[in-house]
């Protein structure tokens, strides 16, 4: 399975893996209790580069420096005696429910250090990629041919139904969707799965609900400060009336300063 979605992401086909290690397996049932549960793939590919699968469902306001700083870490990948020319490819492969660059929509990106002159890439090594669920529909024919449309779909599926018409597409995805479903049939997945989908839901509601709050005492504070410009101004237009009436008795009095110094 793991193979299959590295063959798509990098358009590889599978003779050219001979390996793919997987650096950092993840134990269900220690990290779904964490609070924060981030699913992160980092592997090895033909023990010569690093790829690093992340999967977001939330929107992150600071993807794109975070997602730099996660391939800066394992691009800085240099053990104790090697030098710089055993420094591996390094790939960082965003696949995200959300679009993080909504003035410029894209299914598959790929995204590298280059000129802004001339145009040339400044580092073959040094690659970030993103994934956007929500942008199938502008899946080149490059993507359909990689069936990156099929993955994407298949992180999408929402009932059984779906997920089994995508199994009819290739043997990958049968064997792929028939791990998806035994997955789900083991009771402390599904525990910690759902468990994590409330705490998730339960957050959603408390900050659904400070930010009514907020508006509501943004709304307040807004109305007292229109009622406070409303006196300011008549405060306003009182002193300016005030002043305008004093100015008309100085000019009185110097009327009358006039004609008592002329008698």
């Amino acid at each position: 399975m793991l193979k299959g979605l590295v063959c798509a992401l990098l358009h590889l086909e599978p003779d050219e893996v001979q390996s793919v290690v997987l650096l950092n397996p993840i134990e269900f049932s220690d990290r779904m209790r964490d609070k924060d549960f981030i699913l992160d793939i980092k592997v090895m590919l033909n023990d010569t580069a690093i790829i690093n699968i992340e999967l977001q469902v939330r929107t992150q306001q600071f993807w794109d420096d975070r997602s730099l700083s996660y391939l800066c870490r394992i691009f800085n990948s240099l053990e104790k005696g090697e030098d710089y020319s055993d420094i591996r490819p390094a790939y960082h492969i965003g696949i995200l429910d959300f679009t993080p660059f909504p003035d410029y929509p894209e299914f598959y990106a790929a995204n590298k250090m280059m000129n802004i002159k001339k145009h040339y890439i400044y580092n073959d090594k040094f690659t970030l990629n993103v994934l956007d669920l929500n942008q199938i529909e502008l899946a080149t024919e490059e993507d359909r041919q990689w069936k990156l449309d099929y993955w994407a779909r298949l992180l999408k599926t929402r009932t059984w139904e779906e997920l089994k018409m995508l199994s009819q597409q290739d043997e990958i995805f049968q064997e792929t969707c028939e791990t998806v479903f035994r997955l789900n049939q083991d009771d402390e997945v599904r525990y910690w799965c759902e468990a994590c989908e409330e705490a998730d839901r339960v957050a959603r509601t408390i900050e659904s609900r400070y930010k009514k709050d907020l508006a509501k005492k943004n709304a307040i504070i807004a109305e007292q400060g229109n009622v406070i410009a409303e006196q300011e101004q008549v405060i306003a237009q009182q002193k300016a009336e005030n002043e305008r009436q004093l100015a008309e008795r100085d000019a009185q009095i110097a009327r009358l300063q006039a004609l008592l110094e002329q008698k």
